[in-house]
């Protein structure tokens, strides 16, 4: 039963790692499109994308605010944003690698940056709540404590 329980938490482990480094990739596309895009870029991409969403529902609260926030996006938290994917992404990625080849180093590296990303996560929360970032955090608590586990069990 141990045993089992065991290569469960390993493949959650795996399954964990996967999507920070989905997630890492995705926001490293996503940086670079915020500094190749224009603003007006930016707002007509967002009103595709949740155009069905308000069309169902005018009302929508998630969409009518994406929307305007696209609207009134300055330059600046465009580009704030980009670096902070570009940056969170490549560290991401890099944590991946080294975690799957199960290199020393990338346990506590990865546990530090995550932690740190989940403190920021946690402020950004406390000034203005965001369900997509709930669920940021929540997953990367998660990792973390599956990183915990998976490190404390290649010591033995």
């Amino acid at each position: 039963m141990k045993r089992r329980l065991e290569k469960v938490l390993h493949r959650a482990f795996q399954v964990g790692i996967v999507v920070k480094g989905m997630d890492g990739i995705l926001e490293v596309l996503g940086g670079i499109m915020l500094f190749m895009a224009t603003q007006p870029q930016i707002a007509r991409f967002v009103e595709l994308l949740t155009k069905e969403e308000l069309a169902e529902d005018p009302k929508d609260f998630l969409a009518g605010h994406v929307v305007q926030w696209s609207q009134q996006l300055s330059i600046s938290t465009q580009h704030f944003a980009g670096i902070y994917l570009l940056g969170h992404g490549l560290i991401k990625i890099g944590l991946v690698v080294g975690l799957f080849r199960g290199s020393r180093w990338s346990y506590p590296t990865a546990l530090i940056f995550l932690t740190a990303f989940i403190f920021y996560q946690i402020y950004r929360l406390a000034r203005t709540p965001s369900l997509g970032l709930y669920v940021l955090t929540t997953i990367d608590l998660i990792v973390v404590i599956l990183i915990v586990r998976e490190w404390c069990a290649t010591k033995k």
